[in-house]
């Protein structure tokens, strides 16, 4: 795992990460944000409210809403980005949302879930407030050298903003297993989401990221 601690001079890693953020937000953040909105709004049509946790800077949610004009949006995460958020942001503690059982429609984590304390109880809490839907999107070990990919990408894409990195990835075995555990049932699953130029994505995508649609109650209905 990439690290910078111990790297010399903290102002030169302060620029260096300045700058790394600038640029995935130019090359990765924005396409990644096109790519995702209009499959999840596809996911949400004719709900009234949606809640996304780890919204960080809201761009996604806000996207996702503009497609949704009656969609009611609010976000939370563990600390608020500097500048004016561009949904209703609420911090939480990474573990507790202060919302009732079952009182939204649908709940999304987008590369959340893998930066969790821990991943099954924040997993297990999106279930309890989500009434009809909840919407995953993270990454899973089913390559060789998957691990190794993604905890670069992860560093590049989350150090910039202070995200917490545990590199905690799970294979697609594990991610059934615990909403199985959970009581969810998949109703839509994909991994060809499109995240990346055509030339990028057998390295930076092909088995590496998935999207699903889980509603509460049943079991895997194995869709794939």
């Amino acid at each position: 795992m990439m690290s910078m601690e111990g790297s010399g001079d903290p102002a030169t890693t302060g620029v260096v990460l300045q700058s790394l953020g600038r640029i995935h937000g130019r090359l990765v953040h924005r396409s990644r944000v096109a790519a995702l909105a209009g499959k999840i709004a596809t996911l949400v049509q004719g709900y009234s409210t949606l809640v996304d946790v780890g919204c960080g800077d809201g761009r996604l949610t806000r996207a996702v809403a503009d497609e949704i004009p009656v969609l009611q949006v609010e976000g939370f995460d563990v600390f608020a980005r500097p500048g004016p958020s561009l949904i209703p942001l609420r911090a939480f503690d990474g573990m507790r949302l202060p919302l009732g059982d079952a009182s939204v429609d649908a709940v999304m984590a987008v590369d959340v879930l893998h930066h969790a304390k821990d991943p099954m109880k924040l997993l297990a809490e999106l279930r309890r407030v989500a009434r009809r839907t909840v919407i995953i999107k993270d990454h899973r070990l089913s390559r060789p050298g998957a691990r190794a990919i993604l905890s670069i990408m992860d560093w590049i894409g989350n150090a910039p903003h202070g995200v917490a990195l545990r590199y905690r990835y799970w294979t697609e075995s594990q991610w059934r297993s615990a909403w199985t555990a959970l009581h969810l049932t998949v109703v839509s699953y994909q991994t060809e989401l499109g995240l990346y130029s055509s030339l990028a994505r057998p390295f930076f995508e092909k088995g590496l990221h998935f999207r699903a649609k889980l509603e509460p109650g049943g079991g895997d209905r194995g869709l794939s």
